[in-house]
């Protein structure tokens, strides 16, 4: 079995990092390239940047906080937000990001996954999802969480994963920033839909609800953001805890 990952969560917004509560009411949470190298120097296993307001505001990744990343951390780093081509993925590659994260681009054109995927390999990509339950069905959003689509998560999962994507980074917007837990259910039945790496992602208040996600859902990795921005769970301290309760850790 696969160790599991702990993955600290950097929502960009104007070259600051933000947090807020089922994607609205965002606050400070710091300098991004300070949080890295302090998560990096903590021992977390990769770290995810999202430019959240790149889709919205029509404006490209930030190349240059990418690049800045890099030459602090020595940790694998993941990047999304605005990514919508071929070229992109290589600039970004180049500033130092491992994988690269698509959204809003994928539900406009699934070809990307494959695009990205034949030139630099599955391993790089990142389909991140953004669902929400409506009248009982959970639902695809885009655009930062404000557009919805016709797509059910579901099948939506098991699209990206035969174009080619090399992990799914779910966020369930019922649970982002509330701190009452991961959506197991849902993660549960992600997981016997595709094979490929599921990362879990919105809801994590407690230590408890890292094991729970770990071991109920047999998620690959957990992403968090608040709890690790505003210090109410420490890296180290959150994998000391998971290896005492058993749990394979990196």
């Amino acid at each position: 079995m696969l160790a599991k990952r702990i993955i600290p969560c950097l929502d960009i917004k104007g070259g600051r990092t933000v947090k807020g509560v089922n994607f609205e009411q965002l606050r400070d949470a710091g300098d991004p390239v300070e949080l890295a190298r302090i998560y990096a120097d903590e021992g977390a296993d990769e770290l995810v940047f999202l430019d959240i307001s790149a889709t919205l505001e029509g404006r490209k990744t930030l190349y240059d906080l990418v690049r800045r990343v890099g030459e602090e951390v020595n940790i694998p780093y993941a990047v999304g937000g605005g990514i919508s081509s071929v070229d992109q993925v290589y600039t970004l590659l180049r500033c130092g990001a491992e994988k690269i994260s698509i959204n809003s681009s994928a539900v406009r054109n699934p070809g990307l996954i494959s695009e990205i995927a034949n030139e630099y390999g599955a391993q790089c990509v990142i389909v991140a999802i953004d669902a929400k339950q409506v009248e009982g069905r959970w639902i695809v959003h885009t655009h930062g969480g404000t557009k919805p689509t016709e797509l059910g998560l579901f099948d939506w999962a098991r699209r990206v994963q035969e174009m080619g994507a090399g992990e799914i980074l779910f966020t369930s917007m019922d649970h982002d920033g509330t701190k009452n837990g991961f959506a197991i259910e849902a993660l549960k039945k992600m997981n016997q839909t595709v094979s490929i790496p599921v990362i879990a992602s919105g809801g994590a208040g407690t230590k408890a609800h890292f094991k729970d996600v770990f071991e109920e859902a047999d998620a690959d990795a957990a992403l968090a953001a608040s709890v690790f921005h505003f210090k109410e769970i420490p890296v180290p301290e959150l994998k000391r805890y998971l290896k005492d309760h058993s749990i394979q850790i990196r």
